[in-house]
């Protein structure tokens, strides 16, 4: 059986929690983006929000969806070598206002 801790420790787990990844990440995946995906993928995928070590992208087509799922462990890595961010998961949205090809670059 685990032994009692203060509450004040357990609430240090869920506060840092609810802060959201910190500027240098949102600004490392943003701002790094085509550093780290490359050109031709950033022209079909984009960052659209950075929720704790979860990436959220939205893609042009589906076709793209397919394509960043087989890419996701490189993407991962190269975010981490280039911009330094630790992201442990890429969740894919096609974007269906923009779908058929609509470049993001």
């Amino acid at each position: 059986m685990n032994d009692p801790v203060p509450i004040s420790q357990s609430l240090d787990g869920v506060v840092k929690s609810l802060r959201g990844p910190s500027r240098k990440a949102v600004s490392g995946v943003f701002g790094r983006w085509v550093d780290a995906v490359g050109q031709q993928v950033a022209d079909h995928v984009r960052p659209v929000k950075l929720d704790a070590r979860v990436l959220v992208v939205e893609v042009d087509d589906p076709a793209w969806a397919t394509q960043v799922k087989f890419l996701t462990p490189t993407i991962i890595e190269r975010l981490h070598s280039t911009a330094g961010v630790e992201v442990d998961q890429i969740e894919v949205r096609v974007d269906r206002r923009n779908a058929r090809g609509a470049k993001y670059g």
